[in-house]
């Protein structure tokens, strides 16, 4: 129990502060006048923090689950794709991603990405092999 939940629990919590930092003191600005321009108020409810926070706790589950079969860098960079690449895609698609605040966000999300991956395999028990 202790090397499944507690590595969710940490992963979940860094994720939803990298999360509200990037796009509230970082990128905010990118969201709400993109918003502007379509027409649109840029969705800042608590329900939709709520959601994120969900969000988070999804990505960190399926961070453990990768981490299971893929060394560090593998779960790193397969979870960043799952976790924001396909979902770029979509709000791209959906013409509410501003393109401009992927500078933030690559670099932002590996980083994210990364080190929940570090949580999660560091804490199920591979302390002494953090790349394997």
């Amino acid at each position: 129990m202790k090397k499944t939940v507690l590595p969710i629990i940490l992963a979940t919590i860094w994720i939803s502060l990298s999360e509200f930092v990037r796009n509230e003191f970082i990128v905010k600005s990118y969201w709400t006048a993109h918003y502007e321009k379509l027409g649109l108020i840029f969705p800042s409810e608590p329900i939709n923090g709520a959601v994120w926070g969900l969000w988070s706790l999804c990505f960190a589950i399926a961070i453990y689950i990768i981490s299971k079969k893929f060394t560090l860098l593998e779960t790193t960079f397969l979870s960043w794709f799952v976790g924001f690449v396909l979902m770029w895609i979509v709000i791209w698609n959906m013409s509410v991603l501003p393109m401009g605040l992927l500078l933030f966000a690559v670099p932002l999300s590996l980083l994210e990405a990364f080190l929940a991956s570090y949580i999660v395999k560091n804490l199920n028990g591979n302390k002494h092999k953090p790349f394997a």
